[in-house]
């Protein structure tokens, strides 16, 4: 099975299996898993968040996501339980589509390493 067609059908896993959990007769889309992991990773799961939160939620994620590329580092967690992240290296010039497929793949290991999907 060539790389893109494992990396597809596992991303249609993760969809599938979110979707059903979070937002039954929807599929949730790209930014909407982000802001779960976001979610997930800040554990305060049961609040109500403002909408500059919800920015900042989406930013977490994508530092832990892009954390194993090397891009960003865990740094601390401040007196609220945000997690913090430094630049470690700049992203390089991605076009839409090299994103999207950078996020997914980041998206999948991330739900592998943690046996939400095999």
């Amino acid at each position: 099975m060539s790389r893109d067609t494992q990396l597809k059908e596992r991303w249609e896993r993760v969809v599938a299996q979110l979707s059903h959990q979070f937002a039954p007769g929807d599929e949730l889309d790209l930014d909407a898993i982000i802001y779960l992991i976001g979610v997930q990773e800040l554990a305060q799961l049961h609040r109500t968040f403002k909408k500059d939160e919800k920015v900042n939620l989406m930013h977490i994620a994508i530092c832990r996501l892009l954390e194993p590329y090397g891009y960003y580092e865990f740094d601390y967690i401040d007196r609220e339980g945000w997690p913090h992240y430094k630049v470690k290296a700049e992203l390089p010039p991605l076009k839409a589509g090299e994103q999207s497929v950078l996020m997914k793949e980041a998206i999948v290991q991330y739900f592998l390493e943690r046996s939400y999907i095999d």
